[in-house]
């Protein structure tokens, strides 16, 4: 994918591998994008096309990679796996939410992580995982 879309100042993303629509609405109690069978207590999004790549490459599932750009709801914060201790002042611009996200729209052209970049992200997941260290929720 290589053309390159820019969007206005504000917008917000979700990557997934789910298949929705225009007019859906992501909502807590879902099963989340990773390698964990809990539900999500959450909704994530990202300011930052980029935090969204990675989301559509790195979740679990047999569809394609998708990016949502999405509306909020309601309240949000900076989302505490992402934010403080591993990235301070958030520039990932990544959120979590209780309350509903709208699709909007779908990005449909965008470039990806190269291969070997995106399997030693998911190795680096794989020996948290293996070590008891999953995301907070």
């Amino acid at each position: 994918m290589s053309d390159k879309i820019i969007f206005s100042p504000g917008s917000f993303f979700h990557g997934t591998k789910a298949d929705l629509n225009i007019g859906d609405f992501l909502v807590t109690g879902m099963r989340k994008n990773y390698s964990d069978t809990r539900k999500s207590g959450y909704v994530y999004f990202a300011g930052t096309l980029d935090a969204a790549i990675w989301g559509a490459e790195l979740a679990e599932g047999d569809g394609g990679e998708r990016i949502y750009v999405v509306e909020p709801t309601g309240d949000f914060e900076d989302d505490p796996n992402l934010t403080d201790k591993k990235f301070p002042g958030n520039p990932t611009k990544s959120y979590r939410t209780k309350q509903p996200l709208k699709i909007i729209a779908e990005v449909t052209k965008w470039e990806g992580h190269p291969s070997e970049v995106i399997n030693r992200m998911l190795e680096n997941l794989k020996e948290l995982s293996e070590k008891g260290i999953k995301a907070m929720d």
